[in-house]
């Protein structure tokens, strides 16, 4: 283990959070808050020790797999710790677990929120609140990768660790050149969304904190009502972003680069926004009669699919009144997800593809038993060591939900909520059903169940391994004569 080297990786994480946290020190400076201090001090703090931790450099540039994991769960966790300090010290939160749960909500990308009424926040907290969205939609690592001088290898282990799907690649030979990219296209659509809010009439400080919150598919927002207080053109244009940044970024890149045609042939595309309007759909017809015409129940239906298949978490309606059919598949969509390579959470819909097609094959293995069956996507065949780590993943995934809805259920709530709180969390969506349906939050939750909502959150950013990995014995142990885990 290079303990050294991810020391740097550390050090710079809380370099770059205290940058990151002059921003809601500079608007609670423009709104004349003094919670803005408590901004302005940590962020100087962590900007410091950073800097400390960032003088001595690494005995040894060498980086493994393994190195890249712990570095991605401690960075993430590292950096939920911090951004939480002031968010408890402007005293807006009951709790450091409390403002713990919310900071790990946000950087996760989750919206699920512990507050009763979102609307009493100053303005550097809520601008805070909103932009650890932004921050932990494309990755903080990866914006680090962008930013710093890590050899191409080291970098590739962290994008591995750290970015969504069942296989993550580059899209030109340097990874840094991929990490620049990325944050590029992240970062046009940012600017857009504001300009189109603005022009639908939205103040700047909303349009900027809801953008953040769209882009990054996160789901906080500044009023109680989250977007239904907003007006018809506001809500379809934040449905048409939640759409765009839950598609693979890469289809941008193809798009980018002339090859329209090549884009438009991805299958994980295709086959996600044809769960979406087909979900839409269906769910419009069951609540027609809740609205004066069709085509609003239809705007209403897709705003909650696009929130929710997203796991952007923003509602304009309380969809736990809705009957039961559209509930059902609103929960079923909580466990779709986005596309791989987005910044949307959730199962992922190239990992549902490619179990489809798995099982496929083995009904087909079972018919025609000297056929030769592999699993293709986009026309090029998916390698078996990705198709186990899918059914791996799958096992995980259902393990990991199995017990955490056991352990919250030692709060005697009932079933609905302490599955769909669960869902939300572990798939990052935001809202659940009943107790924390739209209209409701996580506050009621024991210490211990919020405990175990934060860890589901990060397990279920971090597509589950990073996290498990740092709880290996084997991990941390020195063998001074071989590497372990080494990736070309």
């Amino acid at each position: 283990m290079n303990y050294s080297m991810i020391r740097y990786i550390l050090s710079s994480v809380i370099c770059f959070v205290g940058i990151f946290l002059l921003l809601p020190a500079a608007t609670a400076g423009i709104y004349q808050e003094k919670e803005g201090f408590l901004y302005l001090i940590t962020g100087l703090a962590c900007m410091l020790i950073g800097f400390l931790g960032r003088r001595r450099k690494p005995k040894s540039s060498v980086f493994y797999s393994k190195e890249g994991f712990a570095a991605v769960a401690l960075s993430w966790i590292i950096l939920s710790l911090i951004g939480a300090l002031p968010m408890h010290l402007t005293g807006e939160f009951p709790s450091y677990i409390d403002a713990l749960f919310e900071t790990i909500s946000g950087f996760t990308t989750t919206g699920s929120s512990i507050l009763s009424d979102v609307e009493k926040l100053s303005r550097g907290t809520a601008f805070w609140r909103c932009f650890t969205h932004w921050i932990g939609g494309m990755g903080v690592l990866v914006f680090i990768m962008a930013v710093m001088p890590l050899s191409d290898s080291s970098s590739m282990h962290l994008m591995r660790a750290e970015s969504p799907g069942p296989s993550v690649g580059k899209l030109v030979p340097k990874v840094k050149t991929t990490a620049m990219i990325l944050y590029g296209i992240y970062v046009v659509f940012t600017v857009i969304e504001i300009i189109a809010l603005l022009i639908a009439g939205m103040p700047l400080f909303d349009s900027m904190t809801l953008t953040f919150g769209t882009v990054g598919t996160g789901g906080f927002g500044l009023l109680n009502s989250s977007i239904a207080s907003y007006s018809t053109a506001v809500q379809i244009i934040i449905t048409v972003f939640m759409i765009i940044c839950s598609i693979n970024f890469t289809v941008y890149y193809i798009f980018l680069i002339k090859r329209p045609k090549e884009a438009l042939m991805c299958e994980e595309m295709r086959y996600y926004l044809l769960i979406v309007f087909g979900s839409a759909l269906l769910i419009a017809f069951n609540i027609r009669a809740s609205f004066a015409s069709f085509g609003k129940a239809f705007q209403q239906a897709i705003f909650q699919v696009a929130s929710v298949i997203s796991t952007t978490g923003f509602a304009t309606a309380d969809f736990n009144l809705w009957p039961e059919f559209s509930r059902m598949i609103l929960v079923l969509l909580m466990f779709v997800g986005a596309c791989a390579g987005s910044t949307g959470g959730g199962f992922k819909v190239s990992r549902l593809i490619i179990m489809v097609k798995s099982v496929r094959n083995e009904i087909m293995s079972v018919t025609h038993p000297r056929s030769v069956q592999k699993v293709h996507m986009d026309g090029r065949r998916i390698p078996d060591n990705v198709v186990k780590t899918v059914l791996c993943y799958l096992a995980g995934y259902v393990v990991i939900l199995i017990v955490s809805v056991l352990l919250i259920s030692l709060d005697n709530f009932d079933m609905t909520t302490n599955f769909t709180a669960v869902m939300a969390t572990f798939n990052n969506v935001g809202p659940g059903l009943n107790m924390v349906g739209p209209t409701g939050n996580f506050g009621g939750f024991s210490v211990l169940s919020k405990l175990v909502l934060m860890f589901d959150m990060l397990v279920g950013r971090l597509e589950l391994y990073p996290m498990l990995v740092i709880f290996a014995p084997g991990l941390w142990r020195i063998h001074p004569h071989r590497h372990v885990g080494k990736v070309q």
